[in-house]
């Protein structure tokens, strides 16, 4: 099967608010692109073409539903694509010319607060 995805994915847990409507919850990403992600613990009944919104950081920014998959009774996972361009939303670095994974790792090392050694 042909990859169908324009930007290459990262696997990042990252805490995010998902706003649908009146509701909201609390979700995590599993990986993450430049365009969307794909979510877990969601415990919102979601439905392909959706609009949700996702808070990070204080930034604030529209996604589409495009797949949907109950994993367990009271958890789905959800692919999600930007209806915007957003960028740096996940507050790392997506470029495609990262060295040796250096970058991701000073991100998530900045992102807990720590020093590299």
């Amino acid at each position: 099967m042909q990859e169908r995805r324009i930007s290459a994915r990262r696997k990042m847990v990252l805490p995010v608010k998902v706003s649908i409507g009146d509701g909201a919850g609390l979700a995590y990403t599993m990986d993450i692109t430049s365009a969307g992600a794909r979510l877990g613990g969601v415990r919102a009944g979601l439905e392909t073409g959706q609009t949700v919104s996702l808070i990070r950081n204080g930034r604030k920014a529209n996604f589409k539903v495009v797949w949907v998959q109950q994993v367990s009774p009271k958890e789905i996972h959800v692919g999600i694509e930007a209806m915007q361009e957003v960028n740096n939303f996940w507050g790392v670095d997506l470029s495609e010319h990262q060295n040796g994974g250096k970058k991701d790792l000073d991100a998530l090392m900045s992102l807990l607060g720590g020093k590299k050694s």
